[in-house]
């Protein structure tokens, strides 16, 4: 997958520039305070262009996830069997990541901690189980 990055474009640009940084921003509707991942130029709750910037605290619990034994795509074929799941911050939004973990220790709404990563040179917010 060398050459092909994220799209930067429009309010996208700011997440992946974030995540750079070291930290995992969503938006925030100022008008009805929904909170919201990706990036949209309005808010899919009410419709308001009016979104602010917020850092996640790095909370999460796992909502749903599959495990992959055939690559999606070739670029993957040394991580199989991995895991694609449906992660939930603890302000709200929700994304795709993945779970650092032994794909058979993982349950529904366990506690994750966000841990960023990287991925064909890219940063991305991975998940770890919390302990205990």
């Amino acid at each position: 997958m060398s050459g092909v990055g994220p799209d930067r474009s429009g309010p996208a640009g700011a997440y992946w520039a974030a995540l750079d940084e070291g930290a995992l921003r969503f938006q925030r509707c100022r008008a009805c305070g929904a909170a919201q991942l990706p990036a949209r130029e309005e808010c899919t709750t009410c419709l308001s262009p009016e979104l602010g910037w917020e850092t996640a605290r790095g909370g999460a619990r796992l909502i749903s996830w599959v495990v992959y034994h055939r690559p999606y795509h070739e670029a993957f074929a040394d991580r199989v069997p991995y895991n694609v799941a449906v992660v939930e911050l603890q302000e709200g939004p929700r994304l795709i990541s993945n779970i650092l973990a032994p794909n058979e220790s993982l349950r529904i709404e366990m506690p994750l901690r966000l841990e960023l990563g990287e991925s064909f040179g890219q940063t991305v917010p991975l998940f770890r189980p919390v302990a205990g």
